[in-house]
């Protein structure tokens, strides 16, 4: 099992969502920026460091929003969503394509990779608080 991390970034109403890059694994999807845990890191350090290193600025990791197990084709992945609101830093695209902050409402218009949905599924509904 691939244990991940995501951040929901949350500011003035909208969540920040991010592009994978084509040639990655699942180009082209948005997702919540985190990544991979490594051996012997808690999840909160892993999403300091991935948000350090995907995007150069420094978070404070909130309260954890859920867990996910998704199939992917390439493994199963066990994501830990945490939500995020104070980065600091100017946000720089070190892995990404492009990044969007959304409303609640708007996130039905991107194609997000499957492990995110049911995290997008709670922003619509109302059950993170924005």
């Amino acid at each position: 099992m691939i244990r991940v991390t995501a951040a929901v970034i949350v500011r003035d109403g909208r969540v920040l969502v991010a592009r994978r890059r084509a040639a990655a694994r699942l180009g082209g999807k948005w997702e919540f920026p985190g990544g991979k845990i490594e051996p012997g890191e808690s999840p909160e350090a892993c999403l300091r460091r991935e948000l350090r290193e995907e995007f150069d600025v420094e978070a404070t990791i909130g309260e954890t929003l859920g867990h996910h197990v998704h199939r992917y084709d390439f493994g199963t992945v066990a994501l830990t969503a945490f939500r995020v609101t104070d980065v600091c830093g100017t946000l720089r695209l070190n892995d990404h394509q492009e990044v969007r902050w959304a409303a609640p409402e708007a996130l039905g218009d991107f194609d997000f990779a499957p492990a995110d949905l049911p995290f997008v599924a709670m922003i619509q509904a109302g059950k993170v608080k924005l």
